[in-house]
């Protein structure tokens, strides 16, 4: 069975920055498909749970609703992510869309008033930078054919 990476807070880890969980989606089938490898960019880059939300700004930081950089928090979770995804030999990664971290093809705006932009979160990008095959959970599936 093929290993699928997958945002962590995708399977019911309440580990996003409000501290809950988005298991909006059915898994059940992935889990007859692939042996799932769960990952949180944002805690494995050091930041805790709950955290105030970031977004990535237009000129590639990541700033949170106080204002504090944390572009290198999210640098060291893509890059930690990145490794486990190579250690477990993924090609596949399905991650949680709109995040500053795993949003995949759209993004929040940077302006922390709920618009969103297209664009890629630095762990999705650095993935698919490495020739990773990136969806989000509205593709899911995609994922199952």
């Amino acid at each position: 069975m093929e290993n699928l990476l997958i945002s962590a807070c995708l399977l019911g880890i309440p580990c996003r920055y409000d501290g809950r969980s988005v298991k909006a989606v059915d898994i059940s089938a992935l889990r007859e498909k692939y042996n799932l490898i769960p990952v949180c960019p944002e805690c494995m880059g050091g930041l805790s749970t709950p955290r105030p939300p970031a977004e990535l700004q237009a000129d590639g930081r990541v700033v949170n609703r106080e204002g504090k950089d944390v572009t290198s928090n999210y640098r060291a979770g893509a890059e930690a992510t990145l490794e486990i995804a190579r250690r477990e030999g993924c090609t596949l990664a399905l991650l949680k869309e709109k995040s500053p971290s795993c949003g995949s093809g759209i993004i929040h705006n940077g302006k922390f008033d709920g618009g969103l932009v297209p664009g890629f979160g630095k762990t999705a990008a650095l993935l698919l930078e490495n020739g990773f095959e990136v969806f989000g959970e509205s593709q899911i599936e995609d994922l199952l054919k």
